[in-house]
C-alpha cells in the first residue's frame, strides 16, 4: 500500500526530509514595519520549476511568522495545504523579466499582529517531495536586535561553576538592556548599542531573557545554560518499565524511565518544578541496563503534571544536536502547542492547557486515576468467530460532521440494524495535526484527542461491546513522524530547526528505508528495542482499551533485506517473500496472543501467497484456533463487474482457498480507505448497452445489492468500508472545497485525505429508497453469515464472465439442515440465462425472502435481469430472515431508536401505540421524510406505530425504545 499523508504540521516539519532548491531572492524595501506592504521577487533562473513538476509558471508562497521575541510562531497566512497551496499565495510570473513577484503586507497576509520575523519558502502547488526552496527568514521593524553569542532560543552545556557569555547588538541608535536569568534581572545597561557581559560562577541550570527597549519598542531574547551534573549512578528499582510507573500504593510518587543509549545526562522540567529543573531534577543511571531514572515525589493526586525530557549528549556526531526537549516515547496523553488550540471544547471537555513557553510535545503524568467502570459486557466480551467477522471500516474524522467517539456512539443503532459484528477504526493514536487519516502516528501509546477523551473512546468501547461489535484498531507500527521522540533524540538537525531524520545512532529507526513503500522514519523491526516499544503499544491498547484487534497497516515494511541499491531493485525486493518479516511479525502475533488468546491480529500484506500462507495457517490447531487474518483486496475485479465490463472480473480469489489458506483467513473486500469508490466510478465510467446505462445513479445503486451477494456470503472474514452500504458515490479524491482531484492532476495534486462532506446523513440517504435496498438487503446478508453454519464452510466460485457463480457448502452439517448455498448474480447489462449447477433436484429456497422453486434440472439456468442476483439454499434461513419483515410502503428508522426516528417518506399524520394498545403519541400534520419524531420521553419498551401517507393509506409498523 501506498499512502501519501495530509500533514497539518509546524511548517519545518513538512519538509524535514526533503531536498531543498536554493532560489535566488530579494524583498524589498529590504527594512520594513508589519505595516508596509513587501514585495518578494524570485529569479526564475535560479529555479528548474520542471523538476517541481510545474506547469503554467504556477509558483506559491508558504509562509509563516514569529512573535517579537522570535520564539512562538503565529498567524494564519493563507497558505493552504502542503499538498494544494491556496490560489491567495500563487506568485506573478512576469516572463519578459523571468520574474516572479509576490507583494503582501504582513499584518494583512499573516492575519496578526506583534510580527518579529517572517519567514516563507517559495513550492509547487503540491510541495510533497523536494518542490520547495530553501526557508527564508526576514526581520520586520527599523528596530533590530542581534544576539551575536548564544544563539537565539538554544541551550548551552557548561560545568557547574563555569562561566557564560552573552553578546548582542541593536540597529537604530542606543538601546536600553536588561538581561534576566531564571526570571531575576541580573544586569543592565541603560544606554548602548552593543551589549556585552560575563555570567561567573553558574551553579544552576539558568534560563536567560535579553529584554531590549528602544522607545515604545521592547524585543526579547531567550536563551538557556544547563549544567552536566555528571553520571548519577544508582540501581534502578526492580518491575519498573520504560515511561511513566505509577505508585499504586502512594499517589503523590511516579517513577520516570527513560532507555537513552549514547546520552550523558537527562534532567526532567515540568509543571512540578517550574520548568527550571535543578540538580534534583537530574535523571539517575542505571549500572546495569543504562537507563536513566527518576523518582517524583510530592505530587498531588488526580493533577495534571506536563513535563519534558531534556536529553543531552555532550558530544554529539555532526549534524545531531547536543540537547533534545522532548516529550516521554511511552506516553499515553499529549499536549501540542501546534494541534491543541484547534481541538473543540465540545470534542475534548477541559483539555489541559499546554505550558505557556515551552516548546514541543509536552507529556501529561496524573497520580491517582480512578479506573473506568467496565461494564460486564466488556469483561465477559466473547468476540465473534473469525470466519463470521464482517468488519466496517471507518474514519471517525469522515463518519460523521461532528468527527468524535461521540458521534460514532450515537450511530450505535446504524451498525446494529446494518448486523455488523465489528469496527475497525483507522488510526486514533496521536498523529500529528489534527486532520488527518492518522498514518502519520507520532506516539503510539497515546489516543489523539481531536475525537474526544480517553474515557469517551472507552465508552465507544463498552457500548461495541454492549451491541455484541468488536473493535478492531488500524496501527501503524512500520513507521512514526517526525514529532516521535525516539526519531528526535537521535537525529540528524544541521540546521537546528529542531527537526530532522534518524541518524546513524539512532537505535530504533532505519537511517533510510529498507522496502520501497516508507512514509515518514522506518522503524528497524530487528533491533530489541523497537520489538519492545511495539510489544508495548500491543499491551496498551489490549489492557487498557480492551480493544479486540489490530488490523497492522503495511506489513511489507517489516523487513530489513530491501535497501534501495538491493540488486533486483527495492519494490522487487519488498514483494518477494522475507524471512525476516515473517519472523518478526509471527513474534508480534505471538505476544498478542499470550495477553488474550481471542485477539484478532490481521496483516495488510498484499504480497505472495507463499509469504502470506505463513501467517494464515500459523498455530491454525492451537486449542484456541489462531492464524493471522490477511487483507485481501479485490476492488479492480468487483468494479469491473459493477461497471458491467467483461474482463479482469475474475473473483475467485474472495476464497481463502484460492489463497493456500488451511482456514477461512482472509478478509476480503470489494472496498477500502485505499481505493476509489465503486460507485463513484459505476456513474463515472459504467458500461451503457440498448438504454441500460450503469451512469444512471439510480441503476448503479442498483447493482450494489448484488456486490453483497458475491462478497458478504464468501466464506470467512469480511469488510465494507463505511458507507459503501449507502452506495457512497463522492470520489475518493474529493477536496475540501468540492472538487475532485486524482494523483495523476500535476497541479492541483491529490485530495484523498482531504476532509469529506456528509451527505449520507445531512441528505438522509437511508430514506432513499435505492440507498436503503442496499443497506437493508446486505443487512440480511450479514445476517445469514453471522447465524447460518453453512457460510463457514467453503466456497467454489465460478467467475469468468459477467455472471458469477457461488457455490457454498459445509459438509459437517446434516442434510437437515441448510448446508448447501448457491449464489447467482447477473452484472451484465441484461437479462441473462445465468448458469446454476445445484447439488441436487427438489425444492430450494430463495434466502433473502425464503420464497421456493422446484429444482428438475440441476444444470437449468435461471433468468435474471441486468444487476440482479439470486440467494438459493437447501433449507429455509429461518434463522436469518427472523428480524426482517416485508419491505413494503414506510420504513421506519433506526429502529432500536433511543431519542428520535424517522420515516423514509413523508407522513401526514403518526400515532404511536403501547403493545397494549395505548395511544402513547401523536404527530399531527403533514411532516417531510427528513423529520425526526422524538421518542425521548417514552419508556424503554416495544411500540407499535401507524402512519399515514396522503392518501389515507396506513402502514403498521413496530419499533424498539431504549
Amino acid at each position: 500500500m501506498k499512502k501519501t499523508l495530509l500533514l497539518i504540521l509546524f511548517f519545518l516539519s513538512i519538509g524535514a526530509f526533503a531536498q531543498q532548491q536554493t532560489v535566488s531572492y530579494s524583498i524589498s524595501p529590504t527594512t520594513f514595519e508589519e505595516s508596509t506592504a513587501i514585495t518578494i521577487t524570485i529569479n526564475g533562473n535560479s529555479i528548474n520549476e520542471s523538476t517541481w513538476g510545474v506547469t503554467g509558471n504556477a509558483l506559491y508562497l508558504w509562509a509563516w511568522a514569529f512573535d517579537i521575541d522570535d520564539t512562538n510562531q503565529k498567524g494564519t497566512p493563507l497558505n493552504g495545504s502542503w499538498t494544494s497551496s491556496d490560489e491567495a499565495s500563487k506568485f506573478s510570473y512576469n516572463p519578459g523579466s523571468d520574474i516572479y513577484t509576490k507583494t503582501i503586507t504582513p499584518t494583512a497576509y499573516y492575519n496578526i499582529t506583534g510580527i518579529g520575523k517572517i519567514g516563507f519558502l517559495i513550492k509547487a502547488k503540491d510541495g510533497t517531495g523536494d518542490k520547495k526552496s530553501q526557508d527564508i527568514l526576514a526581520e520586520v521593524g527599523s528596530f533590530q536586535v542581534n544576539l551575536t553569542s548564544p544563539a537565539v532560543n538554544s541551550s548551552t552545556i557548561i560545568a557547574s561553576g563555569g562561566s557564560f557569555n552573552i553578546a548582542a547588538n541593536n540597529t537604530n541608535g542606543n538601546a536600553s538592556y536588561n538581561l534576566k536569568a531564571n526570571g531575576v534581572s541580573i544586569n543592565t545597561n541603560a544606554s548602548t548599542s552593543s551589549y556585552n557581559y560575563n555570567h561567573t560562577n553558574i551553579t544552576a541550570n539558568q534560563n536567560y531573557e535579553l529584554v531590549v527597549t528602544q522607545g515604545a519598542t521592547t524585543v526579547s531574547k531567550k536563551f538557556s545554560v544547563i549544567l552536566n551534573p555528571g553520571t548519577i549512578s544508582a540501581v534502578m528499582p526492580s518491575g519498573l518499565l520504560d515511561g511513566i510507573n505509577y505508585n499504586a500504593a502512594d499517589a503523590t510518587k511516579a517513577t520516570l524511565v527513560l532507555d537513552a543509549p549514547l546520552k550523558d545526562f537527562v534532567y526532567v522540567a515540568g509543571s512540578f518544578n517550574g520548568w527550571e529543573p535543578n540538580s534534583n531534577y537530574a535523571m539517575k543511571k542505571d549500572p546495569s541496563s543504562g537507563k536513566f531514572w527518576l523518582e517524583l515525589t510530592g505530587l498531588t493526586s488526580g493533577t495534571n503534571y506536563t513535563y519534558q525530557y531534556w536529553v543531552v549528549d555532550a558530544t554529539p556526531i555532526a549534524g545531531s544536536p547536543s540537547l533534545v526537549k522532548t516529550a516521554d516515547p511511552y506516553s499515553t496523553l499529549i499536549l501540542s502547542s501546534d494541534d491543541d488550540p484547534y481541538i473543540p471544547a465540545s470534542s475534548y471537555p477541559n483539555l489541559p492547557v499546554y505550558p505557556v513557553g515551552q516548546q514541543r510535545d509536552v507529556t501529561v503524568l496524573q497520580t491517582g486515576q480512578t479506573p473506568y467502570p467496565w461494564s460486564t459486557a466488556t469483561t465477559n466480551f466473547v468476540k465473534p468467530e473469525k470466519e463470521k467477522l464482517v468488519v466496517y471500516e471507518l474514519l471517525v474524522r469522515d463518519f460523521d460532521a461532528a468527527r468524535t467517539y461521540q458521534s460514532v456512539i450515537n450511530r450505535m443503532d446504524y451498525f446494529k440494524n446494518l448486523k455488523i459484528n465489528a469496527i475497525e477504526l483507522l488510526p486514533v493514536m496521536e498523529f500529528e495535526g489534527n486532520e488527518s487519516w492518522g498514518y502519520n502516528t507520532s506516539f503510539h501509546m497515546a489516543l489523539d484527542k481531536f475525537y474526544g477523551t480517553s474515557s469517551k473512546f472507552k465508552e465507544l468501547v463498552d457500548v461495541c461491546h454492549q451491541n455484541g461489535i468488536a473493535v478492531i484498531l488500524d496501527v501503524a507500527l512500520n513507521h512514526a513522524f517526525g514529532r516521535n521522540p525516539m526519531v528526535r533524540m537521535w537525529m540528524n538537525d544541521p540546521d537546528g530547526d529542531g527537526w530532522g531524520s534518524p541518524s546513524a545512532e539512532n537505535p530504533y529507526f532505519n537511517t533510510e528505508a529498507m522496502h520501497s513503500y516508507n512514509v515518514g522514519s522506518d522503524f528497524n523491526h530487528q533491533q530489541a528495542r523497537t520489538q519492545n516499544y511495539v510489544k508495548r503499544v500491543i499491551k496498551q491498547w489490549i489492557e487498557e482499551y480492551k480493544i479486540d484487534g489490530f488490523r497492522w497497516d503495511l506489513t511489507k515494511g517489516f523487513t530489513q533485506n530491501c535497501p534501495a541499491s538491493v540488486a533486483g531493485g527495492q519494490d522487487n525486493c519488498t514483494n518477494q517473500l522475507q524471512a525476516d518479516r515473517v519472523a518478526v511479525l509471527k513474534t508480534y502475533a505471538d505476544y498478542s496472543w499470550s495477553l488474550d488468546a481471542t485477539h484478532y491480529t490481521i496483516f495488510e500484506h498484499l504480497g505472495s501467497d507463499a509469504e502470506e500462507q505463513q501467517w494464515a495457517n500459523y498455530r491454525i490447531d492451537d486449542a484456541v484456533s489462531k492464524g493471522i487474518m490477511m487483507w485481501g483486496k479485490m476492488t479492480e475485479q468487483y468494479n469491473q463487474l459493477t461497471m458491467g465490463y467483461n474482463s479482469e472480473n475474475n473473483i475467485s480469489r474472495m476464497s481463502s482457498t484460492a489463497h493456500g489458506f488451511t482456514k477461512n483467513r482472509l478478509m476480503g473486500y470489494a472496498e477500502s480507505h485505499d481505493e476509489e469508490r465503486l460507485m463513484y466510478k459505476n456513474v463515472q465510467f459504467g458500461a451503457n448497452l440498448n438504454g441500460y446505462n450503469v451512469k444512471t445513479p439510480a441503476t448503479a445503486l442498483s447493482r450494489m445489492s448484488a456486490l453483497g451477494a458475491v462478497t458478504l456470503l464468501v466464506p470467512g472474514p469480511k469488510m465494507i468500508y463505511h458507507f459503501g452500504e449507502l452506495g457512497w458515490d463522492l470520489s475518493i479524491f474529493t477536496c475540501n472545497n468540492g472538487s475532485v482531484n486524482t494523483s495523476d492532476d500535476a497541479i492541483t495534486g491529490d485530495c484523498k485525505l482531504d476532509t469529506k462532506p456528509q451527505p449520507q446523513w445531512s441528505s438522509n440517504w437511508l430514506g432513499d429508497n435505492n440507498r436503503n435496498k442496499i443497506y437493508t438487503d446486505w443487512a440480511k446478508m450479514i445476517t445469514m453469515k453471522i447465524k447460518e453454519p453453512v457460510f463457514s464452510g467453503t466456497a467454489t466460485i465460478s467467475s469468468s464472465s459477467l455472471t458469477p457463480t457461488i457455490k457454498i457448502t459445509n459438509s459437517s452439517l446434516a442434510s437437515s439442515q441448510l448446508k448447501d448455498v448457491l449464489v447467482l448474480a447477473n452484472f451484465d447489462l441484461a437479462t441473462k440465462d445465468v448458469p446454476t449447477g445445484f447439488p441436487n433436484t427438489g425444492t430450494w429456497y430463495n434466502l433473502m425472502d425464503n420464497t421456493s422453486i422446484n429444482v428438475t434440472d440441476v444444470n437449468a439456468a435461471i433468468s435474471i435481469p441486468a444487476g440482479e442476483f439470486r440467494i438459493y439454499g437447501n433449507k429455509v434461513a429461518n434463522l436469518a430472515i427472523a428480524n426482517f419483515e416485508k419491505e413494503i410502503g414506510i420504513y421506519l428508522y433506526p429502529n432500536p431508536a433511543t431519542n428520535y426516528f424517522t420515516l423514509n417518506m413523508a407522513a401526514s399524520k403518526v400515532q404511536i401505540y403501547s403493545v397494549t394498545g395505548q395511544l402513547m403519541k401523536s404527530f399531527n400534520g403533514s411532516q417531510a421524510a427528513s423529520y425526526q419524531f422524538n421518542v425521548s420521553d417514552l419508556s424503554n419498551g416495544v411500540y407499535v406505530v401507524k402512519a399515514y401517507n396522503d392518501n389515507e393509506e396506513l402502514q403498521v409498523m413496530k419499533f424498539v425504545k431504549r
